[in-house]
């Protein structure tokens, strides 16, 4: 690359929507595609965002190209076998022998074959496949994803560490360099929380809000054990559960029936809309989360966005989005007793300080602003490795 040329780096997805969805209406519903690239995109850095859709278009925004390529939804049978068996057609990686980039960063490593074929296509071009929460593949089909992403240069998680499982199975080769980089960011702010409060009718001392599916991996039965015995000393305490999917439904209502301190102190407010998450961040006081394992944490990083201190488990991921617990509690796995204490002690930092503190770690480490910055630098360090 010439010195004075301006970089130029292809983002990839080869997931097509499974609802069919028009290219405009995707931006509007994936924060991440529509607002990563122009984090990353300067004078010195052209980004063009190559995405797998339902139908071809092409979009301008925010100083960004999106190009979307009409590429076929999987089958029920390949939908059933995962993402890497999903239709191979080479009309994203026509489109990325037209722009002939610099750098290819291809989201998800769930895609192996797809990888393969934009190697065979431009076998010189620096390629960065970014985790997305994903697993390596077991069975018959690690052969198959071990041949096909051997090619890569890098990749990156939310937690380096989370390279070890992917390593250990061999589906990525060692000589691919492991970057560390937040899979995605937020575009929530800070508000008037007792303007959010009169509007979503949350309240507490301290008030808690949880975001997530009620399921064995988000364990919210750790969750309500913490807030049981954080009601001996904050004894104001108030936890709002809203959720998405919820196959332990009856088990919580049941736990929290059947606990007098549960009953007084835990409301469960249901599905709620994504527009409304913003308004309850602010309301709300904490974030709990007591997930035993999560690629990154959406709902974490909304919560900093917000300044609302997250309450989690010691998990990679949310260790990286909390700074090592600067910006969070963070408590073992399964403890809900030192989930309470992390209650405890985040609840008695004053409210203008502990939302100050959280927001400031946001813009200094998971704004888009700053994983823009990072991404830069990374794009930089695999061309010239």
């Amino acid at each position: 690359m010439p010195v004075d040329a301006a970089m130029r780096v292809a983002h990839v997805s080869f997931f097509v929507d499974p609802a069919g969805r028009a290219p405009a209406a995707l931006l509007d519903a994936w924060p991440t595609l529509a607002n990563l690239a122009p984090a990353i995109s300067t004078d010195n850095v052209v980004v063009t965002v190559v995405q797998a859709a339902s139908a071809d278009a092409l979009i301008e925004r925010d100083g960004v190209q999106f190009q979307f390529v009409r590429e076929r939804r999987p089958s029920a049978l390949q939908r059933r076998l995962g993402f890497w068996s999903s239709p191979l057609t080479g009309r994203v990686g026509r489109r990325l022998v037209d722009l002939s980039p610099d750098i290819i960063h291809i989201h998800s490593l769930s895609f192996p074959r797809h990888v393969r074929q934009v190697r065979a296509a431009l076998p010189d071009t620096r390629i960065i496949v970014q985790d997305h929460a994903d697993q390596p593949i077991a069975g018959w089909r690690r052969n198959v994803v071990r041949a096909s992403l051997d090619g890569i240069d890098a990749a990156s998680f939310t937690a380096a560490v989370q390279a070890k499982p992917f390593l250990a199975a061999g589906v990525l080769n060692e000589r691919a360099r492991i970057f560390e980089v937040p899979e995605s960011s937020s575009m929530f702010t800070p508000g008037d929380q007792a303007a959010a409060r009169s509007v979503t009718g949350l309240h507490g001392d301290p008030c808690v809000l949880w975001l997530g599916h009620l399921d064995e991996n988000k364990d919210p039965l750790v969750a309500l054990d913490a807030i049981r015995i954080a009601a001996s000393f904050l004894p104001d305490i108030r936890l709002w559960m809203a959720w998405l999917e919820a196959p332990l439904l009856d088990v919580v209502r049941q736990c929290v029936q059947r606990d007098a301190v549960l009953r007084e102190r835990v409301m469960l407010l249901g599905p709620q809309p994504h527009s409304r998450v913003q308004t309850m961040l602010r309301a709300a006081d904490l974030l709990i989360q007591a997930s035993h394992n999560e690629g990154s944490g959406y709902a974490v990083i909304e919560a900093i966005a917000c300044g609302t201190a997250p309450v989690v488990t010691d998990i990679p991921s949310f260790r990286v989005l909390t700074g090592e617990g600067g910006a969070g509690g963070l408590s073992p796995i399964g403890d809900a007793a030192a989930m309470a204490a992390s209650l405890g002690q985040w609840a008695a930092v004053p409210a203008a300080d502990r939302r100050a503190r959280v927001r400031d770690h946001f813009e200094r480490n998971l704004s888009f602003h700053a994983i823009g910055a990072r991404w830069r630098a990374i794009y930089q360090d695999v061309l010239a490795g």
